[in-house]
C-alpha cells in the first residue's frame, strides 16, 4: 500500500498553499455537499492518468461525490450569468503526482447546462456529461439534489438530501484531507497536467444524511462504495480561481 501511495506529498493544508499568479477561470460554488466512501487504493490506481498514484490518509483512499451549484463561471471579471450558472455533481478520487502535488481526478462530472458540458468535455478534456438536475432548499433547512444523465449515456440517477448542522470550528485531519484540494489532475494533449485552484478555507458544516442513492458512484465501478458514506459535510459557498495548467 505504501508503494502505491508514496510518501513524498506535501501535507494537506486547510488554506491554499500557493497563489495563482494568473487566473484562467473564476467561479462561485454554492450549497456544496461532500459525501465520501473509503475504497481500496488498488481499485483507484487503474483509474488515474499516467504518472499519478492514489493519495492516502492513514492508509486509506476515498471516492467522493460532490454536489453543488456553479455560479457565474467565466474569465475573471467577465462572468457568464446564464450559461455560467448551473447545478453540478462530480465523482472524484484523490491523486499525487511526481512533484508531490495532491489533487483530484474526476471520474465523472454531470452538469445541468449543455454548453458548459460540451466545453468541459471537448476543450478541457474532462469527463463532463449533460444532465437534468435540481438543487433546492426546504424551509427546515434540508438541501436536496437530484440528477439524471442525458448525454452521453442516459438515465443514470443520483439522489441526495442532507440537513446541515453547526459549523465546524477546527476540521479533523480527515475532513481537511477530503475537502482542501488545491488542484486537479487531468490529461491534456496526451500529457498529465495539474490545474491549480485557490479559494478561501472551506466554511465546513457537518451534515445529517437524509436520503441518498449513489447511481453515479456505482457507475464508476468502485464496488467498495456501497455502504453508508464515512463522511457527510456541507459548505454554503466559496469563490474559486483556477490557474494555468502545469506539467505533472
Amino acid at each position: 500500500m505504501d508503494a502505491i501511495a508514496g510518501t513524498d506529498a506535501e501535507p494537506v493544508t486547510a488554506a491554499a498553499p500557493r497563489a495563482v499568479p494568473f487566473a484562467l477561470l473564476a467561479q462561485d460554488w454554492r450549497e456544496v455537499t461532500f459525501l465520501h466512501w473509503a475504497v481500496a487504493p488498488e481499485a483507484v490506481a487503474p483509474l488515474l492518468p499516467p504518472g499519478l498514484r492514489p493519495d492516502l490518509h492513514e492508509g486509506r483512499t476515498y471516492v467522493g461525490l460532490v454536489a453543488f451549484r456553479m455560479v457565474r463561471v467565466g474569465p475573471p471579471r467577465l462572468p457568464v450569468p446564464y450559461f455560467g450558472t448551473f447545478a453540478e455533481t462530480n465523482i472524484r478520487v484523490y491523486s499525487v503526482d511526481r512533484h508531490g502535488r495532491r489533487g483530484v481526478v474526476f471520474l465523472s462530472l454531470d452538469a445541468a447546462r449543455l454548453l458548459p458540458a460540451l466545453v468541459g468535455r471537448y476543450v478541457a478534456r474532462l469527463p463532463y456529461r449533460w444532465a437534468a438536475m435540481r438543487v433546492g432548499r426546504e424551509p427546515g433547512g434540508t438541501v436536496r439534489y437530484r440528477s439524471r444523465t442525458r448525454w452521453p449515456g442516459r438515465g443514470t440517477v443520483d439522489r441526495l438530501a442532507i440537513r446541515p448542522g453547526e459549523r465546524i470550528g477546527v476540521p479533523t485531519a480527515t475532513e481537511t484531507f477530503l475537502t482542501a484540494r488545491w488542484g486537479l489532475h487531468t490529461r491534456i494533449a496526451g500529457r498529465t497536467r495539474y490545474l491549480p485552484n485557490v479559494h478561501e478555507s472551506w466554511p465546513l458544516h457537518r451534515a445529517e444524511l437524509l436520503d441518498q442513492h449513489s447511481g453515479l458512484v456505482a457507475a464508476c465501478g468502485l464496488a467498495d462504495a456501497v455502504a453508508e458514506p464515512v463522511s457527510v459535510l456541507f459548505a454554503p459557498a466559496v469563490s474559486v480561481r483556477f490557474g494555468l495548467p502545469l506539467r505533472a
